[in-house]
């Protein structure tokens, strides 16, 4: 099957061996994956701030970068949910609704890809002692990924799950909200902090690259080194020279 990596817009600029792992895990289960060159944003904060405009431009121009693949995947509940879930609604009464409609059918978050059509029984990570995992609101909700990350991290030798209360809870990043309502936000990364570090565990393991980044960047200025790792890179393992 030919698969095409939808590496994400902050994967690219702030963390981009999240991209090389999913790309990994991906040819390791036999899957041909292109990576189209011109790609950039899904649309998503234009269309979460109103902007419909830019918005369905961005969103035109992934539909032409990423046809004829037979299946779109994406290391991000958040940017894969846009496509899958609010792309029918943005292109609504346009006349490349269809073109849309056919994206969003074909489009997967990583670890309910691997799980739910590759079915994946062996992954090449591995990890030695326990890790928490948080469930980012986008995959959770928009996706209904649970399972499968957890599935997934079963199968690394060496780890063990440990898991957090309030694992499905926010950690206040939300985009735009942790900038419009900064303390809010804080008082609820810090309420997660809490939960995931009582547990003991050597990382949080996580599938959206936004909570990645606000949750990390907390622990550090609690003091707290406290591995903040994708769910890509714990099954891909180091990348091997």
């Amino acid at each position: 099957m030919r698969v095409a990596l939808f590496v994400t817009c902050l994967v690219d600029l702030m963390r981009p061996s999240i991209g090389m792992a999913a790309l990994r895990l991906l040819e390791s289960s036999g899957c041909e994956v292109g990576v189209p060159s011109t790609q950039t944003c899904c649309g998503q904060p234009g269309y979460n701030a109103g902007d419909r405009t830019s918005a369905l431009a961005l969103a035109r121009k992934l539909i032409n970068e990423f046809d004829g693949y037979d299946y779109v995947v994406a290391p991000s509940g958040s940017c894969a949910g846009m496509i899958r879930t609010h792309y029918p609604e943005l292109f609504a009464g346009e006349a490349d609704a269809p073109r849309a409609a056919a994206l969003s059918a074909k489009t997967w978050e990583l670890c309910d890809f691997l799980v739910n059509v590759l079915k994946v029984e062996q992954v090449p990570g591995r990890f030695d002692g326990a890790v928490t995992y948080h469930d980012s609101c986008s995959g959770l909700r928009e996706l209904g990924v649970k399972q499968q990350p957890r599935a997934l991290l079963d199968k690394v030798a060496g780890l063990t799950i440990e898991e957090m209360n309030e694992a499905e809870a926010c950690c206040g990043f939300g985009g735009m909200f942790a900038v419009k309502f900064g303390e809010i936000s804080t008082h609820i990364v810090d309420r997660k902090c809490d939960n995931a570090c009582a547990v003991g565990a050597k990382a949080i393991v996580l599938g959206d690259l936004g909570c990645m980044l606000n949750i990390e960047g907390r622990l550090r200025r609690r003091g707290d080194q406290t591995k903040v790792l994708h769910v890509a890179e714990v099954l891909a393992g180091p990348e091997t020279p």
